[in-house]
C-alpha cells in the first residue's frame, strides 16, 4: 500500500517483528507478532557515548539525531563517516572536528522517556536565548494530518508496544519514524533532517507519546515551532514550551485538541463539527497508545 510519506515504517520487514505463541483470554493457543528490541551502541569518533534500546531500523539517523539533540554534534559539523556494524550492534559517527565529551557524560540525568531516555546536564543551557521561528498552524492542517497518520500502515497497528513520530509540513506528513522509545523516533527524524539539510522552521512534529520536558527540548533544539500529540502533557513540558515559545498541542482526538502554549500561532480555519469524532476503532487504538507511554 502506498503512503504519502518520504520515509515510513515497513510493517512487513521481518527484522522488526517476530511471531510469538502463547494463549489468549479463552486459554486457546494464539500467535501474535511482537516488536524486536535491540541494543545499539553509539560512538562519536573514538568515544563510546550511549547504548540505546531500539528496533534497529535507520541506525545512522538515530545516531546522528541523538548526538545532535545531546549537543555533541553541532549543526555545522562536517560528518566524514557513519559506520554501522550490524554484527556487533554499533554505529560510529566520525567528524572532522575533534571531540571529547568525557566530562559531559558524567552529568547525565535520567528523564521520563521510556527505554531509558537520558538528557545531559548542560542541554538545558542550549535553550537559553533560543528563539523559535515565526510560524502559523491552521486547524485544517491538524485535522488532515491526524487522519493521514492514524490510518497509515505502521508497526504499531501490526504489533503495538511502539511509538511513532512524524515530521510534517502544513497538511503533508513527510517522514514517519517508529521505535520502542518516542525519543528514539524523534532522534531518527533529527538525523534525517541533518543528513538532508532540512530546516525545521516551517515544520510540525507529531508524536503519539506524552508531551514531556524531553520531547519539548528535542523539538526546540531541532528548530521546529510546533509539537502536537494524541497524548497528554506534563507540567514541566508545558513550562518549557512557554519558556521557548513552542506551540504545544495535545489530546488531539477527532475534532478535539488542547493547546497549552503558543496559541497565538493557531488559525481556526476549520469547523470542528464538520470534522466529526474518531470512529471507535481509532479511539481504542489511541487510548492504548497513550496508556502504554
Amino acid at each position: 500500500m502506498s503512503t504519502p510519506f518520504l520515509i515510513a515504517p515497513d510493517p512487513d520487514d521481518p527484522r522488526l517483528t517476530r511471531p510469538v505463541t502463547g494463549v489468549d483470554h479463552t486459554g486457546r493457543d494464539a500467535q501474535i507478532r511482537v516488536v524486536e528490541e535491540r541494543a545499539l551502541t553509539i560512538y562519536l569518533n573514538g568515544q563510546e557515548i550511549v547504548t540505546a534500546m531500539t528496533i534497529g531500523d535507520y541506525p545512522d539517523y538515530l545516531a546522528l539525531g541523538y548526538l545532535l539533540n545531546q549537543g555533541m554534534l553541532r549543526a555545522d559539523d562536517r560528518v566524514t563517516g557513519v559506520d554501522y556494524d550490524e554484527e556487533i550492534e554499533t554505529v560510529v559517527v566520525r567528524t572532522e572536528r575533534e571531540t571529547d565529551y568525557e566530562e559531559k557524560l558524567k552529568k547525565k540525568t535520567r528523564t521520563s522517556g521510556c527505554a531509558v531516555g537520558t538528557v545531559f546536564g548542560d542541554v538545558m543551557e542550549a535553550l537559553e536565548g533560543l528563539t523559535l521561528p515565526v510560524a502559523e498552524v491552521r486547524t485544517s492542517w491538524l485535522y488532515a494530518l491526524a487522519k493521514q497518520i492514524n490510518t497509515a500502515p505502521s508497526l504499531y497497528l501490526e504489533a503495538g508496544a511502539i511509538h511513532g513520530t512524524v515530521l510534517c509540513q502544513q497538511d503533508r506528513p513527510l517522514v514517519f519514524m517508529e521505535d520502542v522509545g518516542r525519543h528514539n523516533a524523534v532522534d531518527k527524524i533529527a538525523g534525517w533532517m541533518f543528513r538532508e539539510g532540512v530546516s525545521g522552521a516551517d515544520k510540525i512534529l507529531y508524536t503519539t507519546g506524552r508531551l514531556t520536558s524531553e520531547m519539548v527540548i528535542k523539538t526546540a533544539l531541532m528548530g521546529i515551532p510546533v509539537l502536537a500529540s494524541r497524548s497528554g502533557f506534563t507540567a514541566w513540558g508545558v513550562d518549557l514550551a512557554r519558556q521557548v515559545g513552542l506551540t504545544l498541542i495535545g489530546r488531539m482526538r477527532g475534532q478535539r485538541f488542547h493547546c497549552l502554549s503558543g496559541a497565538e500561532r493557531l488559525i481556526f480555519d476549520s469547523d470542528p463539527d464538520a470534522v466529526g469524532e474518531e470512529d471507535a476503532r481509532h479511539r481504542r487504538k489511541g487510548a492504548v497508545a497513550a496508556d502504554a507511554d
